[in-house]
């Protein structure tokens, strides 16, 4: 080999050092450090929602008033939640599901809903016509459940009597309690809104 070549091929090896050493020095200086790469759990939940917390009563979609998993259905009273299954069971011969859109509450989030009423309504005074006071909501007692889908309500008023369930409030045509003396007197004359009924200020529930 000449020493013409010779000294060629060393200038060529030379530069493919030089290039692939720049190409390092480069990619060391533009990759991100192991502290930046992001976890692979933060990569698989990219763009997924948390999971819901309902241990305050709030309802998932889809709930029913079978799914015992969920605090605001399974944290009803036992009586009330027996007479609701008993209603649901016999509505199913007829296509209906009671799915549920409220139930037993905590008192935070009750306190929550109430004042996010406020905000809605513009006042306490009409917040108050939809939403009760945790110190006096049947729902952070477990002793009232809404029924979703009109359908469903809309049957519940009609045969809840049977089973001792009763519309308490006119303005609430999916609010439910129990009223045991229903199955044999009917229920009780409905109240206009929540502040007509005394249990708000401290009284008790009239029977009439």
């Amino acid at each position: 080999m000449t020493r013409t070549r010779t000294r060629r091929l060393a200038l060529f090896l030379t530069a493919v050092v030089l290039a692939g050493s720049a190409a390092t020095i480069g990619y060391l200086l533009l990759a991100p450090s192991a502290s930046s790469l992001p976890s692979p759990s933060s990569l698989l939940g990219s763009g997924l929602p948390a999971a819901p917390e309902h241990a305050d009563g709030e309802v998932p979609d889809g709930t029913t008033v079978f799914d015992d998993d969920i605090p605001a259905v399974g944290n009803l009273d036992p009586e009330l939640l027996a007479a609701v299954r008993r209603a649901a069971e016999d509505a199913a011969a007829e296509d209906l599901t009671f799915f549920v859109n409220g139930g037993w509450r905590s008192a935070a989030y009750q306190e929550r809903l109430l004042r996010e009423a406020v905000d809605e309504y513009g006042s306490e005074e009409e917040a108050a016509r939809w939403v009760a006071t945790p110190e006096t909501s049947a729902h952070v007692s477990g002793d009232a459940i809404d029924i979703g889908m009109f359908a469903a309500a809309a049957w519940l008023d009609e045969h809840g009597d049977a089973y001792g369930l009763c519309r308490i409030y006119d303005n609430e045509p999916w609010h439910f309690e129990l009223r045991p003396d229903a199955v044999t007197e009917g229920c009780p004359t409905m109240y206009w809104d929540p502040t007509y009924d005394p249990r708000m200020t401290g009284g008790s529930i009239s029977e009439e």
